[in-house]
């Protein structure tokens, strides 16, 4: 599936993809759609929907079930039913179709117009009648009232064929030396005729009689309009019972009002290609006309562009399926197109997955058919030197300019110009340099106490406003409030940083505050070497940049605290212990002093400790008795790093995370004691016990053994 936009409209050809040829088997068809990334990724919306060589004329019948298809080589006719998405049947016929026409809701009933003047008709089973006209026809259309076919071609006459009664009638005699078509009004059943001299004669089936005459010619040829010979009528189609629309062969489109002979609006395809096909969109008031290069969509109030088509093979017929946005074309090429253009409408409802499908695209771009192409004007060759390329396969002319490869453009451009890469490089660093420096912050505005705390609201100001969090008008920052203002000016506001307060209500200060400091300390720098090295940035491209964070502020809050906890409890208990020595110091320099040794000495003396044993405890030493006592005032976290390294404890970390903890408990003395006692109580009765190898049974008794009767056993 290929999907292009034109004036923002999205196209998507269902048909873009590889085609798999008939005669290949169907072993070899899947091996390819197995091996082939195209093959797989194509949509294949209706399968077979191809003819041989050409296809001339596409159909839809009127209940929208069944499109008919006529090509060639050889001539044929192919019916799909889209309920199954497949073919139903294929008809061979003995000569080309000019064109056919469906005249029952569904594929009953079908007439066809050949080359040779011979005019067929079917019916459900198959080929039913044949006959033939005078002069070769060009197009023939159905009177629904009178059941008579009108037939056209290189005559002045319009000959009518009678399906009712079985046979010709009275020609119609008109003024032009040939007819190219015809077409008759739904409404009113005015019947027109388009012919090579750039006229339109209007008949009334009624009384068989001309009612009036459009010269086409004349008004097809506007200002700035160039035309080559005369402009004949191409094309014909009604839209309600006042409006019809005209196709020339020079490939212009006139749009009339039955009321007035002067054209309400001239379209020109600038490809002074004939007109073939032109169809009305009622939902969006659009026109639809085809030549065999192009489809254009357009307004027809102001005749502005709408979108457009543009096919790779030449278009021969266009159908466009009623009350969608689905239309298919008949090319000089095996493939019939089917395009989808979800602007016009819905997707039939026997393919709504479509509607699904675009909605997923559009959710996900890809790149459209012109994202490998660059436009490129007459004045930017000039620049690339490329003049020369014009009318080659390089240059694809557009508009007012060509499109080129994006490759080459690259790489013509890079020979051109080949200092533009260190522009860009230039360029780029100046922007980089001027956005860092419009980040700094302005060293003359930091106060002299409190830098940091100045630092920290400077930080938390651009924030707010960087998103846009300020949307009260009174909100100012407390640096420029003169309340505030004492705390930055007096020494004695100065934050104690080291204190038990700070440190425990801002435990992160610790971290911020050094980066900070850093900060500080670049920006004092950089304030210091910025008027020398302005210039030197400039060239070079050095523009500063801060370190990377460090990985301690991925700790969370409550680890922080613990730890801030922690350090507290060390500092107190470092300073006890100065303290408790320093009181000892004390204590020995005022035993020492001659004066204070007069007092008496009852005062001086240190009273005994006495010390509790616990029962089945067993008395060592005092060193013994204060190291249980260290013990038990030591942290969990001590005691288990002992222990582990003593061999009484095991720590191991399991496969899911968790921990396995050894452990071997200490025993008392009197555990000790008393599993000696019992070990020498076993010892003791294992060497007093009796061997009774010497006793043994004979025979068979009650006993355990292998007899199995209730006798006696002797011994």
């Amino acid at each position: 599936m290929q999907v292009s936009s034109v004036n923002d409209v999205k196209i998507y050809n269902l048909s873009h993809g590889k085609s798999l040829p008939e005669w290949l088997s169907d072993r070899k068809k899947r091996a390819l759609q197995k091996k082939d990334v195209d093959i797989q990724r194509r949509i294949e919306l209706i399968q077979d929907f191809e003819m041989p060589t050409v296809c001339t004329s596409i159909k839809v019948s009127r209940d929208g079930q069944y499109v008919l298809a006529a090509g060639t080589y050889k001539p044929r006719i192919r019916c799909y039913d889209v309920h199954q998405l497949s073919l139903k049947f294929e008809r061979c016929l003995d000569s080309d179709v000019v064109t056919f026409d469906v005249l029952s809701d569904d594929y009953s009933k079908l007439v066809f117009l050949h080359f040779n003047r011979y005019v067929e008709f079917h019916s459900q089973h198959g080929h039913y009648y044949k006959t033939r006209i005078p002069k070769f026809g060009r197009d023939f259309s159905y009177h629904n009232a009178s059941c008579d076919l009108y037939f056209v071609g290189a005559s002045s006459e319009i000959y009518r064929l009678n399906l009712e009664q079985g046979r010709f009638l009275n020609s119609l005699q008109t003024d032009a030396a040939e007819i190219n078509v015809c077409d008759i009004n739904p409404i009113h059943h005015l019947f027109a005729a388009g012919t090579l001299e750039g006229k339109v004669e209007c008949w009334d089936p009624r009384v068989r009689s001309r009612v009036a005459v459009l010269d086409c010619a004349l008004s097809s040829v506007t200002e700035g309009t160039e035309v080559e010979g005369l402009p004949s009528v191409s094309a014909l189609k009604f839209n309600g019972s006042l409006g019809i629309a005209v196709g020339t062969t020079t490939g212009q489109v006139l749009l009339y009002d039955l009321r007035s002979s002067h054209p309400l609006l001239v379209k020109d395809h600038y490809y002074g290609l004939p007109i073939h096909s032109i169809h009305f969109h009622e939902q969006l008031d659009l026109v639809l006309s085809a030549d065999s290069k192009i489809i254009k969509m357009w307004h027809k109030d102001n005749g502005k562009m709408f979108s457009s088509i543009e096919p790779s093979a030449n278009i021969n017929d266009v159908c466009v399926y009623p009350g969608s946005g689905m239309l298919f074309t008949a090319n000089e090429d095996p493939k019939m197109n089917t395009f989808y253009i979800p602007a016009l409408g819905p997707a039939p409802r026997w393919c709504s997955f479509l509607d699904n499908l675009t909605e997923e695209l559009e959710e996900n771009p890809e790149s459209t058919v012109y994202d490998d192409y660059k436009f490129v004007t007459r004045k930017d060759l000039d620049n690339l030197g490329l003049t020369h390329l014009i009318g080659s396969p390089l240059l694809r002319a557009y508009m007012h300019g060509f499109f080129m490869d994006i490759q080459l453009y690259h790489k013509v451009k890079a020979m051109a110009n080949p200092f533009a890469y260190d522009e860009y490089r230039k360029e780029k660093i100046r922007q980089k340099i001027e956005a860092s420096r419009a980040q700094r912050v302005q060293l003359k505005k930091l106060p002299k106490v409190n830098k940091e705390l100045a630092i920290k609201l400077m930080e938390e100001d651009e924030g707010a406003l960087s998103a846009k969090k300020k949307k009260s008008k009174g909100t100012t920052s407390i640096l420029s409030d003169d309340r505030f203002k004492v705390m930055f000016e007096n020494p004695d506001y100065q934050v104690d940083e080291q204190s038990e307060e700070f440190r425990l209500l801002n435990p992160v200060v610790s971290k911020v505050g050094q980066k900070r400091r850093e900060k500080i300390h670049k920006l004092v720098e950089q304030d210091a070497l910025q008027k020398q090295d302005e210039e030197d940035e400039e060239l070079e491209g050095q523009a500063s940049s801060e370190e990377e964070e460090s990985s301690d502020d991925d700790k969370s809050w409550v680890e922080e605290m613990r730890e801030q906890r922690r350090l507290l409890q060390a500092e107190a208990k470092q300073r006890r212990f100065k303290e408790r020595k320093q009181q000892d110091r004390n204590t020995s320099l005022q035993i020492s002093d001659p004066v204070k040794n007069s007092q008496p000495q009852a005062q001086g003396q240190s009273q005994p400790q006495f010390y509790q044993l616990k029962a089945g405890e067993e008395f060592r030493s005092f060193g013994d008795v204060a190291r249980k006592q260290k013990m038990q005032k030591t942290s969990l976290e001590e005691r288990l790093k002992l222990e582990e390294s003593s061999g009484m404890l095991n720590l191991v970390d399991t496969a899911v995370g968790s921990k396995q903890l050894t452990f071997t408990l200490k025993k008392t003395e009197k555990q000790r004691n008393q599993q000696q006692a019992e070990r020498e109580h076993h010892e003791e009765r294992r060497k007093i016990r009796r061997a009774a190898g010497h006793l043994y049974t004979r025979g068979r008794g009650r006993g355990r053994g292998r007899g199995r009767g209730r006798g006696r056993g002797r011994f």
